[in-house]
């Protein structure tokens, strides 16, 4: 009860801060008479969302699934090649440097090479974006969560004569999950960030990048920032997924703290 007493109080303060900058928000465009193709009123947007609904929905679903189906793939990319690269050493010392190289890198100027390699209009080129964009963090951390392992732990179980797998999944695995998990929480609303992005520069115009774009260009910026909403709403339910599999996988990091 007290845990559950305590989640709910850690929900309230974002909550009231967010209504309370919203509220300025609105206050501050109707008195100062801003212009709605400026900046729009959140009850603009709000009634917005409501008028362009089936657009949006629709938009939503599809770019939802690009950045879904593309998480997915980065993710379960880098945990493989991460296992790879820790149970060979010589892998690790010749993949990690480069891949955070590669990871420094702008990824989403990768984006019109990928449209000439799929096609303009294939899924394939706006997911490979989003893959690009999730699979460096979760292959880096998980990588490096997999070898911050206590030498004298390792040590330990080869003098009890455990195997490679043995170690790998008792001791191994285990010191790795935080930091998968951080880094499942930061490729979560990356991968919604990287299906917008990669959707400027090609792609069916029925998602979300293209409803932007084209409702900006006419100045119908209410309906641009309803489709950020929308997006919003996409990344922090992904966030929530990942804090879900968090307390999952690693119940520990939730418990209560003793003072």
């Amino acid at each position: 009860m007290t845990s559950l007493a305590s989640r709910l109080g850690s929900v309230w303060p974002p909550l009231v801060t967010g209504a309370l900058i919203l509220g300025v928000w609105e206050a501050l465009v109707a008195g100062l008479g801003i212009q709605e193709f400026v900046l729009p009123k959140p009850s603009s947007i709000v009634q917005a969302v409501g008028t362009e609904w089936e657009g949006l929905r629709t938009a939503g679903i599809e770019t939802g699934t690009i950045a879904v189906t593309g998480l997915i793939l980065g993710v379960v990319g880098g945990l493989i090649l991460a296992l790879v690269v820790t149970r060979f050493g010589w892998l690790s010392d010749s993949l990690t440097p480069m891949a955070v190289a590669v990871n420094a890198t702008p990824i989403i100027a990768l984006a019109p090479i990928f449209n000439a390699w799929f096609g303009l209009t294939d899924d394939r080129s706006n997911q490979a974006v989003v893959v690009a964009v999730v699979f460096f963090p979760v292959f880096i951390n998980t990588a490096k969560g997999l070898s911050s392992v206590d030498p004298d732990q390792i040590e330990l179980m080869r003098s009890l004569a455990a195997s490679e797998r043995t170690i790998l999944t008792r001791v191994r695995i285990p010191s790795a999950v935080p930091f998968f998990v951080t880094s499942l929480r930061l490729a979560a609303p990356l991968s919604v960030i990287a299906a917008i992005v990669a959707e400027y520069f090609g792609g069916p115009t029925n998602r979300l990048g293209p409803f932007i774009t084209q409702n900006a260009s006419f100045a119908r910026y209410d309906n641009a920032w309803a489709a950020i909403v929308i997006a919003s709403a996409i990344g922090l339910a992904l966030f929530a997924v990942a804090l879900l599999i968090e307390r999952l996988a690693a119940p520990w990091r939730d418990g209560p703290t003793e003072g």
